[in-house]
């Protein structure tokens, strides 16, 4: 079953696609121009390399891809009051974290190669959450491991953001220290995304949830059907 796994196959621009739908509440049937290149980002058709690169969040949007800043503190920070104090992985721990997905799980885990898959085919990722002692300090999961992340970070001139390796890669790719980008036109079966949003009007809380298969192709059918 993919559906609690998280998304894989794609691109910047389709994460911004998806977080103007989920901007506009999530509307079925038929689809128009509004329902995705409008909401939480302006996109207007946006599909080369340049005009992706050139799209900001606007100041209204409701759900987003996170910033570089989001992103990182949400996987890294010890939620400790002290701007300053970050934990090297996203697990909450300095150590290299562990690939078996061991019940109970014992903490410190996470998907990524060390000498071997953490599961293998046909899945290959973890399901959201598998790895239950080991969320962030702020309670997020898998930010480490499982696909990488698109961020909004404008990287190069031609390459966004992307955070916290893959299933492929080993743990220093999860590692603070570690960034690196790519092509927000490309798509690959090692990149996702996370969805940003405030969930109460007025709260200074931010949420950062991964974009689950199911709900994702789901959208995405409905733009098709």
């Amino acid at each position: 079953d993919r559906a609690n796994r998280p998304v894989n196959y794609v691109s910047w621009g389709d994460a911004a696609r998806f977080m103007n739908w989920l901007h506009n509440g999530q509307p079925t049937g038929a689809q128009s121009w509004a329902t995705t290149e409008d909401g939480a980002y302006y996109l207007n058709g946006a599909m080369t390399t340049a005009a992706l690169m050139a799209v900001t969040r606007k100041a209204d949007a409701r759900y987003w891809i996170p910033s570089e800043n989001e992103w990182y503190k949400a996987a890294y920070h010890k939620n400790d009051g002290v701007t300053g104090n970050y934990w090297d992985y996203p697990t909450g721990s300095d150590s290299v974290p562990s690939n078996d997905l061991a019940t109970p799980d014992p903490g410190n885990s996470a998907n990524f190669y060390q000498s071997g898959y953490t599961i293998g085919s046909p899945y290959w990722m973890t399901e959201v959450g598998a790895f239950t002692n080991s969320e962030s300090p702020y309670g997020t999961f898998d930010q480490g491991g499982n696909v990488w992340e698109w961020n909004e970070a404008v990287a190069t001139a031609t390459w966004r953001g992307i955070r916290g390796g893959d299933y492929t890669r080993d743990s220093s790719r999860m590692l603070a220290s570690d960034f690196a980008g790519d092509d927000p036109r490309y798509n690959y079966y090692f990149t996702g995304f996370r969805v940003a949003t405030v969930p109460e009007p007025g709260s200074l809380t931010l949420m950062l949830c991964g974009a689950l298969a199911g709900l994702f192709w789901w959208w995405r059918r409905s733009r098709s059907g």
